[in-house]
């Protein structure tokens, strides 16, 4: 297989023999230029897994490039490299698809590695759900699942209890089969989270709370990178509103949220409070109906919660 290729821009020349040397032992084909209209040129003629680039340049800034990078070649993940940050601006390209991620100078090797090799990981996912057939996309969603050692069978689980409901109010097949595969996805942004904070066994700080919340966003951009439909990625993107209007990523309320995200929203819940996690053992299918049923028109569709807790306990 051809080693993946990445692309860092920077206008000088000891930043980019910096970066080099992080990845001299790794089976990686670095490219480097000081040109950002060169690195257009390479994300033309080159499949170029990641691009990882400077703010602060003459000619054209990083942000200017990655808007552009992702013209040329929207598969690529986009990376800011920069010793300057206006958090403003980085927020806003994040949100507006432009940048997966941002390093500061003076980087982190180990932090940095880590984000180029999961950004390698989410190309080829990415990649990889574009030409999935059902039994592929099943596999890769098992793949993804594994990044978070406490959810085993947790996406199949969820898919099982939404299409319940979904059978439930008689969805025609078409909503069943996006329900079931953004069930199955609906974590899939858990690519861009470290598995040091997935995989915490305490409670988790501010900042690294914070982090696990983009996942929504990120799994559902890597889910409309795949070309998947606007239901899956809204399940993706809204399946942590809350009926309220307390949840995130929006703060989306009552039915602006999208049935199909209410629908796993519920499914998801049930399933967590089952399962066993590093903060707390499971609960029984009693006490977890009952938590649901009581938090039912704050956390939850009270009509769905009601449909649901009614086919658990037929079955």
């Amino acid at each position: 297989m051809e080693a993946p290729k990445i692309l860092f821009v920077d206008d000088e020349e000891k930043i980019l023999n910096a970066l080099k040397r992080q990845f001299l032992e790794d089976d990686i084909y670095i490219i480097t230029t000081t040109d950002p209209l060169q690195a257009l040129e390479f994300l033309k003629k080159e499949e170029i897994c990641v691009l990882v680039s400077d703010n602060l340049m003459p000619g054209m800034n990083g942000i200017e490039l990655l808007f552009k990078a992702r013209s040329v070649s929207p598969d690529t993940v986009r990376i800011m490299l920069t010793g300057y940050v206006d958090v403003k601006v980085v927020i806003d390209a994040i949100n507006r698809g432009a940048i997966y991620k941002f390093v500061t100078k003076p980087w982190d090797d180990e932090e940095l590695k880590s984000i180029v090799f999961d950004s390698i990981y989410r190309y080829k996912t990415v990649k990889s759900m574009k030409e999935a057939g059902e039994d592929d996309l099943y596999l890769i969603a098992q793949t993804i699942e594994m990044k978070d050692r406490h959810t085993k069978g947790h996406c199949d689980r969820v898919a099982e209890y939404a299409l319940m409901i979904a059978d439930a109010l008689s969805l025609d097949e078409a909503i069943k089969e996006d329900i079931k595969y953004g069930a199955w996805l609906h974590d899939c942004g858990k690519l861009g989270v470290p598995e040091k904070i997935l995989n915490k066994n305490s409670s988790l700080s501010y900042e690294e709370m914070h982090i696990i919340k983009k996942h929504t966003v990120w799994g559902a951009d890597v889910a409309s990178s795949a070309g998947f439909s606007e239901r899956v990625i809204n399940i993706i993107r809204y399946h942590h509103e809350r009926y309220d209007g307390g949840g995130y990523p929006e703060g989306l309320k009552g039915d602006m949220i999208p049935i199909e995200a209410r629908i796993v929203n519920i499914a998801d819940i049930f399933d967590v409070l089952t399962s066993d996690r590093p903060y707390r053992k499971k609960l029984s299918i009693d006490e977890a109906i009952s938590i649901i049923d009581k938090d039912k028109g704050k956390v939850s569709d009270p009509e769905l919660v009601d449909i649901f807790i009614n086919q658990i306990k037929k079955g």
